[in-house]
């Protein structure tokens, strides 16, 4: 009967789920740790978070018959063991091994939850090497009997454990380990620990219970237990340790190496517990506690808030007429209806942020992928990973990001003796940048490779018939070109590029969520991507307008002031140009009204609500009047209806109407279009 046989179907199906979840969480530390080595970190807490990583999931990935996985890890902890135990020094070479080899532990972890299964022997090179590494520190040969270690087919596979042995032969050990209550309030016992550590050679265990009060005085949830072993082993002391990694932060343990191995076992039972000098390593506070919820249930609960909001909107406008008010005899508590729906909205939209950290990790084996196929040097820098935004917005990110980086690296970064004769280092840079700004998240991707070749780009399109030969373009409409479908500047066909899909889907994907995707280049210095995406695609915080009988929403990460129009803050240029005088300086006046066709000329009076795009550009909107402000839920426009230059959304107001969700940005854009367009006198 095979281990997984012991458990009903669905309970392990569940239990399977769970281990993957883990197991996704703890390689993603493990890249997060090896790429601070990458960068020269090693101190002892970088190195122990990749050993534990790896360690978790070599203890764990047999209990679901995944040999490879296990066997694997067990190879790569052992080289791991050795880095730790500094035996071993973490340099870029070993670094780099390691990170291939979680670059292999993720491809078996993945064809053990997903399949098809890997070829047999995948990995077997780099487990090879792995075992070159913990047999130069361990005096075994180790590496002699990978063949046993690296057969991966699950089914036949032998796997053999070999213990790291002290070089010097047998050794005595004396630990003392006194748990504390937070061990027992975990799930911990002593006694499993005690039997890993009789695996290991010859043991003597006493029990101190010196500290147990009388049973009037006794805590059932405090711990007085200690226990003082003697071990006879050849294990070194790295691998004492690991018997205690889970435990180690909810106990006292301390280990000393007898001077005389030859020096017979103390009768501990008979005498006080030895005192150690090495005083118990400072405790870290534990993690705050996680819950993980099926995500289909969180959709439903935001599609509930929504609903909510939807309503609570259209009761606060009934309420808003006084007669109703009346009638019903008292003051309704609006207010407190309002405060705790908009805390519910807050809590449940938390729930649901991600950090960019998500998809940013994906990206440094993406690179070093792309550095063996291309034969390319190339630097990732990651810079604002903390940034948090929808779970739905990241799970769109992700394919336009791997397109992005994959372009810098095969279009962007030049081969290294290029670099060099330009002046540059042999190594190109990518840097991967998000932040918050204006209510979005802003996604930047630059490279300090060559640069766009216009010219290039401009000879392709026309050869494509994307253009025609007599078109006369300036740099953004060139630049625009790169996301035409069926464009590429590619020559040759290869698995990296040539297909004239890359940019086009970026694009797409993008402004499917309500995203703008920005270009700039600068001949032999580099290009730069922009992705501008909003927070969320639920909810907003928006102000309500009303131009011409019409409501509009216009979002308030957007707006920086409300002015009202008089005469002298209106400067009039020409018939159709209206400049507003707003702190010193003169903004674009752009009329609501005229803009979406509700009226025919512009209007004299109103409220200019100044407002800001991500680029930090600044204009002002004409609108009637300001009605209120209030959360809204956002739907879809293109998806219901059709896509409208200037419209982002729409929402469902209190009284059931539909308003439309003002796009900011292509507003701007659009005005600013125009006045390039006019002629110059």
């Amino acid at each position: 009967m095979s281990r997984s046989q012991a458990l009903p179907d669905d309970v392990l199906a569940s239990i399977r789920v769970l281990f993957f979840q883990d197991c996704d969480d703890l390689l993603g530390e493990l890249e997060t740790a090896l790429l601070a080595m990458q960068r020269g970190e090693h101190d002892q807490e970088t190195i122990n978070s990749a050993f534990r990583a790896v360690h978790s999931i070599k203890g764990s990935a047999p209990s679901f018959e995944l040999d490879a996985l296990a066997a694997f890890a067990h190879r790569f902890e052992s080289a791991l063991a050795a880095v730790r135990s500094g035996a071993v020094s973490p340099e870029p070479a070993l670094v780099q091994l390691m990170l291939r080899a979680a670059d292999v532990m993720a491809d078996l972890a993945r064809a053990g939850r997903d399949g098809p299964p890997l070829a047999a022997g995948y990995g077997a090179e780099v487990a090879a090497e792995l075992a070159a590494v913990s047999a130069s520190v361990v005096g075994d040969d180790m590496s002699s009997d990978v063949s046993s270690i690296v057969d991966f087919d699950s089914d036949s596979a032998s796997v053999s454990y070999a213990t790291p042995r002290s070089a010097s032969g047998p050794a005595r050990w004396s630990i003392r380990f006194t748990p504390d209550a937070g061990l027992y309030a975990k799930g911990g016992e002593v006694g499993p620990l005690l039997r890993e550590l009789g695996r290991l050679g010859e043991l003597s265990v006493s029990l101190d219970d010196r500290d147990v009060p009388l049973i009037q005085d006794l805590h059932p949830e405090k711990a007085y237990l200690t226990w003082t072993a003697t071990l006879v082993t050849e294990a070194d002391e790295a691998v004492i340790r690991e018997v205690f990694l889970f435990v180690e932060d909810d106990c006292d343990l301390t280990l000393a190496r007898a001077e005389a191995e030859d020096e017979p076992a103390p009768d501990l039972a008979a005498s006080d517990p030895p005192e150690f000098a090495a005083p118990p390593a400072p405790r870290q506070p534990p993690p705050g506690e996680t819950v993980r919820v099926d995500l289909g249930r969180l959709d439903r609960l935001v599609n509930l808030v929504g609903e909510l909001l939807i309503n609570q909107a259209m009761l606060v406008q009934r309420l808003s007429d006084p007669a109703v008010v009346k009638a019903a005899g008292a003051e309704l508590p609006v207010d407190d209806l309002q405060r705790l729906t908009r805390e519910l909205q807050d809590g449940v939209m938390a729930m649901r942020a991600q950090p960019v950290k998500v998809v940013f990790q994906r990206m440094p084996r993406l690179v070093r992928e792309l550095e063996a196929a291309t034969g390319k040097q190339v630097d990732l820098e990651l810079v604002g990973e903390d940034c948090e935004v929808d779970r739905t917005v990241i799970e769109r990110l992700a394919d336009p990001l791997i397109h992005m980086v994959r372009n810098a690296v095969d279009h962007g970064i030049e081969p290294s003796a290029q670099r060099l004769a330009a002046g540059k280092p042999a190594r190109g840079r990518i840097r991967l940048c998000a932040a918050h700004r204006a209510g979005r998240i802003i996604i930047e991707v630059s490279d300090d490779g060559a640069g766009l070749d216009r010219e290039r780009v401009r000879r392709q399109a026309i050869e494509r018939r994307l253009i025609d030969a007599a078109a006369v373009l300036d740099d953004d409409e060139v630049d625009a070109l790169i996301f035409a479908p069926g464009f590429s500047t590619a020559t040759e066909l290869s698995d990296l590029s040539g297909r004239g899909v890359g940019m086009d889907v970026v694009k797409r994907s993008v402004e499917s969520i309500g995203g703008r995707v920005g270009f700039t280049s600068r001949p032999g210095e580099g290009a730069t991507f922009v992705l501008s995406m909003p927070l969320t695609l639920a909810v907003l915080d928006g102000m309500t307008v009303e131009v011409c009988g019409e409501k509009l929403v216009a979002p308030l990460s957007g707006l920086v002031e409300a002015v009202r129009l008089t005469p002298e803050t209106v400067k009039v240029l020409g018939p159709d140009v209206r400049l507003l005088s707003f702190r010193g300086q003169l903004l674009p006046l752009i009329d609501l009204g005229a803009l979406f066709g509700y009226r025919h000329s512009s209007a004299e009076r109103g409220v200019a609500l100044v407002v800001e795009d991500e680029r930090g550009e600044q204009a002002a909107l004409l609108v009637d009047d300001i009605l209120d402000q209030r959360q809204v839920v956002i739907r879809s426009l293109e998806a219901n209806y059709r896509p409208v230059e200037g419209v982002a959304a729409a929402t469902i107001l209190g009284d059931g109407r539909v308003a439309f969700i003002l796009d900011i940005h292509a507003i701007l854009a659009s005005q600013r279009r125009d006045a390039e367009a006019e002629p110059k006198p």
